[in-house]
């Protein structure tokens, strides 16, 4: 028995269809990732750039004052603060920072750091050799840790029109406790 053609249309539109909300699901699922590659490749945002590099291009001559914000989750027992506030660096130039953070639970608990730097436009020019913001960070009971950033400014800064007016930057980050690990309540 021959398909009417009217049913054939129907079905192939009723495939369609599900080719259509299967990839419009595959695309909501691809989409945070994807965004954070463009934001982290781009400066996008006041994301900052991870270089893969050891190196900095060296300083050019320009000073900016770098300002360290941090902060935890207000579910997570633990305190975090820059060892320095702020820091006078030459664009440029290789620098390194560092934070402590201390678990003040009586239990291990793992935690990630988000960070993100202002004002949005120098995002694109603070980039990063070394974080412990690319790793979950694991404290025992009562321990403490010293965490250092290792970073450079892109040269680039102290030519972009868009960054003239800026003289100081803010890194900031803020630790999560990852969701395995986080404190009953």
């Amino acid at each position: 028995m021959a398909s009417h053609p009217l049913d054939r249309a129907k079905r192939r539109t009723g495939w369609l269809m599900l080719l259509l909300v299967a990839g419009m699901t595959a695309l909501g699922f691809a989409s945070v990732p994807l965004y954070r590659m463009f934001c982290q490749a781009t400066g996008w945002d006041g994301t900052v750039r991870r270089s893969l590099l050891d190196q900095a291009p060296g300083p050019v001559g320009m000073l900016v004052d770098v300002r360290f914000d941090a902060n935890v989750s207000p579910n997570l027992p633990w305190q975090f603060q820059p060892d320095r506030r702020v820091m006078r660096v030459a664009v440029g130039a290789r620098q390194m920072a560092f934070f402590t953070v201390t678990n003040l639970s009586d239990k291990p608990i793992t935690a990630s750091a988000a960070f993100n730097v202002s004002p949005p436009q120098a995002g694109r020019y603070f980039t990063k050799i070394q974080c412990f913001c690319f790793t979950e960070q694991t404290l025992l009971p009562g321990e403490r840790v010293r965490m250092p950033v290792v970073f450079f400014i892109d040269p680039g800064f102290a030519k972009d029109p868009d960054a003239k007016t800026i003289d100081e930057i803010t890194l900031s980050y803020t630790f999560f406790p990852v969701a395995s690990t986080r404190p009953a309540s």
